[in-house]
């Protein structure tokens, strides 16, 4: 046991390529805020990452990059061919991860996944306990380790434990479906504190541990829906209550909206190559008088399907006039084995199709499709490019595209249409909010950013940007850590 701080995350935070010629595996770190925001942290606690290497080819700790290389330790747990299809494709993403999202697919509650789901988090609860120190603190990430927790202090009861779940928790009665709904509660509440994006979701998660009969206090009964009356919620991440439980422990349960790297994704941006990037695409574009923009993973929950619906709408309708519109569209590929994300892209790709079909022309396509990722780059060029980006979850614990959008428009440039359904919208309250379920409301947000005053449009994105800039992802990890020492000031 070496590690005073140790975060343990589905994947590890670095990622893997192979020369096709030589067959020589190389490692370079992950991009994302996660990573951003904990690596100091880490780098100054003797700090360990616990993950899986993001194949089903066994890896061994010394082949991954040394603690001299990356400044933290990496240990590996690694995922069998039969764990991924029924832990990580099964368990965490057709069962959770539907039943998260408000049964948009229904779940598949398969009991040998569950118990796959069982065996596999509590090897990751084996890895973190041989690698946290005496008194560490342990950082579990999201839907896939709600066990760990639990398994964790059974283990080690001297180490300070957190979770922080990065996907919305639904509401009681949609929770209460999952047959191991009381073992999963039991795995979570484990930690000392319990983590959320938004007052909604750790209040689900407190309604349902209440209507199970655990003893619970709910401190902020605040609504998440006040942004619908333009009220930003709090700034700081903060706790909505605590749950007593039979051993003594008390467990604080908080919203923590986390964030982005504002200031490097604004340099970014800012960057003449990057600059040029934009302007480049303009050009390739035709110089488009309205560039329109979705940047997402191809999932059934991000609302692709509708955001086109609606701009075949208002291409239909008159209301847009093809010749002047273009709309990129970046589908990154995602759970490609699942039934349902199959279903998604034929949908998506059948009507990009009818979209240029009925409404492009020679040499011109309305819609530009992309059914792969880009470079943070060229994705942030994109961002640059866009009068207008379409972020239109029809549900999602925050959405980081969105908060990337407007960072790089920090001069009050392009214009936010936001789902009312993402936990951004709490935050970014200036952005033109819709009903992603509705494509005439969504229709009609789009009509909004392109006809509104444009002092008026530019003042919305200053307004967001100042708060983007002000609550970055190092804000948010420090928050939550905050509430963490609190359990043991001494530590």
């Amino acid at each position: 046991m070496s590690s005073d701080f140790v975060v343990v995350a589905n994947r590890l935070p670095v990622d893997r390529s192979t020369d096709p010629d030589t067959g020589e595996s190389t490692w370079t770190p992950s991009p994302g805020g996660l990573v951003t925001a904990l690596r100091p942290v880490l780098q100054a606690n003797d700090g360990a990452w616990v993950g899986w290497p993001g194949s089903t080819d066994e890896v061994t700790a010394d082949e991954l990059p040394s603690a001299e290389e990356t400044g933290l330790t990496l240990l590996p747990v690694n995922l069998s061919a039969e764990d991924f299809e029924k832990f990580y494709e099964g368990f965490s993403n057709a069962t959770l991860w539907p039943l998260y999202h408000d049964l948009i697919v229904p779940p598949t509650f398969n009991r040998d996944w569950w118990d796959r789901y069982q065996d596999v988090n509590k090897r990751f609860a084996e890895a973190a306990s041989a690698e946290a120190a005496e008194g560490a603190t342990v950082w579990v990430q999201d839907y896939q380790l709600h066990l760990v927790p639990g398994q964790l202090r059974a283990k080690r009861d001297d180490v300070c434990i957190g979770f922080f779940l990065h996907i919305p928790f639904p509401s009681p009665e949609l929770f209460r479906q999952m047959p191991w709904r009381t073992s999963v509660l039991e795995g979570t509440l484990g930690a000392d504190v319990i983590g959320f994006h938004t007052q909604d979701s750790a209040r689900n998660f407190m309604l349902t541990l209440r209507a199970l009969g655990y003893e619970v206090t709910i401190q902020d009964s605040s609504d998440s829906a006040t942004y619908l009356r333009g009220a930003r919620l709090p700034e700081e991440g903060h706790i909505v209550g605590t749950v007593e439980l039979e051993d003594g422990r008390s467990v604080k349960v908080g919203a923590f909206p986390i964030s982005i790297d504002s200031a490097q994704v604004n340099a970014k941006a800012n960057d003449p190559e990057v600059m040029a990037v934009a302007a480049d695409l303009r050009a390739q574009l035709g110089h488009p008088k309205l560039l329109i923009a979705g940047v997402d993973r191809l999932d059934y929950t991000k609302g692709i399907l509708q955001r086109l619906e609606a701009l075949e709408y208002l291409l239909d309708s008159g209301k847009l006039n093809a010749e002047d519109v273009v709309m990129v569209q970046v589908a990154t590929p995602s759970r490609e084995r699942l039934d349902d994300y199959q279903r998604t892209r034929e949908m998506v790709e059948q009507t990009v199709s009818r979209i240029n079909g009925n409404h492009g022309s020679l040499g011109r396509s309305v819609v530009q499709y992309r059914h792969s990722g880009l470079p943070f780059e060229q994705i942030v060029g994109l961002y640059a490019a866009a009068d207008i980006m379409l972020v239109t979850p029809l549900k999602d614990g925050m959405n980081l595209v969105a908060k990337e959008y407007v960072a790089c428009h920090s001069d009050g440039s392009g214009a936010l249409v936001l789902s009312e359904f993402a936990g951004a919208a709490t935050q970014l309250v200036q952005a033109y909010l819709c009903n992603p379920h509705d494509v005439e409301s969504i229709a009609a947000a789009v009509m909004r950013a392109v006809e509104d005053d444009p002092a008026k449009r530019k003042e919305r994105m200053e307004q967001m940007w100042e708060h983007t800039r002000d609550n970055d992802v190092d804000r948010w990890a420090a928050t939550f850590l905050e509430q963490l020492r609190s359990i043991d000031p001494e530590r």
